[in-house]
């Protein structure tokens, strides 16, 4: 099958331009305990390829402990601005000035993206993003990658910033994807920062920064058949690299306490553990990939 515009990083990963590769990936990981149990569940079974760490959450110091433990780990930073829940919160680590924008009323972050797009300083956004990073490189995380919380750095006021932390760190910016204007608008994004993403791909791949192609995951409003809403999204998994993500979590009463979609995480971490699961991926000749080689052909 002849495929129009193939991601070069297929063949720099010794795969065809018409190969399925996914990267299986959690988010949310040190948000609270619930969330590291089970991605070390998850790692000892071997399905999932890829993670990251909420660096201002409570359980990041115990994230890096196993990071630390485990070296081989594909962890990323999950770079955090807003602390969505009502009873449960975290803030910024690198200010707590409220001219920054970045903190709310109460003292944490902003719950929700809007707030955080209208008050954030461009400035001192990228100086917390920079932060969260430090931090968990100082903590012995061999960070593999940076993605986005919420998608909130997806804005035309940070993202150059973020970019430019994903060159100085060397790591893939994995929420910035091939694709052009039409793709961009269907994930959602303004004619604004559709231009300026696909300015920066382009510019970023012709240096041989390898990027993704699409992005799927599982809702979190939706927790029934959890293992056939993955085998559905994967049979129709397009040609080229894929972020699937999704947001596992063991059920303890903390989770429950803090989370109303607790169930859909709950379900994400048994349907990962699924040996069905892992058939159907082998048996629809899907490459798992995790962010390391794409790190690593970065810094080639």
């Amino acid at each position: 099958m002849f495929v129009v515009n193939p991601n070069p990083a297929l063949k720099k990963l010794g795969l065809a331009d018409n190969d399925r590769v996914v990267i299986l990936h959690v988010d949310d990981v040190g948000m609270c305990q619930a969330t590291l149990s089970a991605f070390d569940d998850l790692m000892d079974f071997g399905l999932i390829s890829s993670a990251a760490v909420m660096v201002p959450c409570p359980w990041f110091p115990q994230t890096a402990e196993y990071c630390r433990k485990h070296p081989e780990v594909d962890m990323g930073v999950h770079l955090t601005l807003n602390s969505e829940w009502d009873s449960y919160r975290w803030g910024p680590i690198s200010t707590r000035n409220a001219a920054s924008g970045l903190i709310d009323d109460e003292g944490y972050f902003y719950r929700r993206q809007p707030p955080v797009h209208e008050r954030g300083d461009s400035t001192a956004t990228k100086i917390e993003l920079k932060a969260q990073i430090d931090r968990a490189l100082a903590a012995g995380v061999d960070a593999t990658h940076i993605d986005s919380h919420m998608g909130t750095i997806a804005h035309e006021k940070f993202f150059p910033g973020y970019v430019e932390l994903a060159q100085e760190y060397r790591l893939p910016p994995t929420i910035l994807f091939r694709g052009d204007k039409v793709g961009f608008r269907a994930r959602g994004l303004g004619d604004a920062l559709s231009n300026m993403a696909i300015t920066l791909g382009d510019s970023l791949e012709s240096a041989g920064v390898p990027l993704l192609d699409h992005e799927v995951g599982l809702p979190l409003d939706k927790p029934a058949e959890r293992v056939g809403q993955a085998k559905r999204i994967l049979e129709n998994l397009p040609v080229g690299i894929t972020h699937f993500y999704m947001h596992a979590a063991q059920d303890t009463p903390d989770l429950r306490a803090i989370a109303p979609d607790w169930e859909s995480r709950v379900a994400d971490y048994q349907a990962f553990l699924s040996t069905e699961l892992r058939d159907f991926i082998h048996n629809q000749g899907i490459h798992v990939i995790g962010n390391r080689v794409l790190r690593d052909l970065m810094r080639q």
